[in-house]
């Protein structure tokens, strides 16, 4: 299956503890809306703005942004983003986020208080350059809380997947008119093939097992992951892998 017309991967390279990866926001658009699904990095927007133009768009032009999660590889770029769109633009997550999104509670894996100990090892400058690009600034209240189901009036129609695990409130995407699931961190790719999400980042992998047995109740003919990019071999075949390997 290849990606619809309307959908755009802004993939984003990127290295950390010296693994070379991508991260993957997503642009969707119809002839009334455009929705961005996570913002990345804040040291991102500059690639995710470029990933609006190639599309014929600026962040002017956003209706939508939709949060999966708290994580600052999701929200980092969102304060930037933010200053560029107009008021008409509405902010989308998960209650159980909100409060780490809003800025009232500490992003629980990614702030510097979290990420301290991990970097404990490194030489001084290298640790505090870290701790900086940790650093998150929230400016926004989100304007809408979405629940399990709800249901999105954007781009024929995207139906919520609340998937907790990776965080509580992590949520799944999925696009009605052409059954493309957005896992977000509800599950990895590489090199086309599906796989769980990464245990060390997951906070509740009971949690995160289920909610990849919930995916089960979907017609999902393509799958794209925030890490790894898009599967749609055999979708089906291969949640119920994945689920009989818990």
């Amino acid at each position: 299956m290849r990606i619809p017309d309307n959908v755009k991967m802004i993939e984003i390279p990127y290295e950390v503890f010296g693994t070379r990866s991508s991260l993957n926001p997503m642009l969707l658009w119809d002839d009334q809306n455009v929705v961005l699904i996570d913002t990345g990095m804040a040291t991102n927007v500059a690639q995710i703005r470029e990933g609006f133009k190639d599309a014929g768009f600026s962040f002017d032009n956003l209706t939508a942004i939709i949060l999966t999660h708290q994580d600052l590889d999701h929200v980092g770029g969102l304060a930037e983003i933010l200053k560029e769109c107009g008021e008409h633009t509405k902010l989308y997550a998960h209650e159980l986020d909100k409060p780490y999104i809003e800025g009232r509670l500490p992003l629980i894996k990614t702030s510097p208080q979290a990420m301290s100990g991990l970097l404990s090892s490194l030489p001084e400058e290298k640790r505090q350059e870290i701790l900086k690009s940790m650093e998150y600034t929230p400016i926004a209240q989100v304007d809408h809380t979405v629940d399990d189901q709800e249901r999105l009036p954007y781009c024929g129609g995207i139906t919520v997947i609340h998937t907790p695990g990776h965080t509580a409130g992590h949520i799944s995407l999925y696009l009605e008119q052409s059954k493309l699931l957005i896992a977000a961190d509800a599950l990895t790719c590489k090199d086309g093939m599906l796989r769980g999400p990464v245990p060390q980042t997951t906070l509740d992998m009971n949690a995160a097992n289920r909610s990849i047995e919930k995916l089960l109740d979907y017609d999902i003919e393509a799958v794209i992951c925030y890490h790894g990019g898009m599967s749609g071999v055999d979708v089906r075949d291969q949640l119920e892998k994945l689920v009989n390997q818990q």
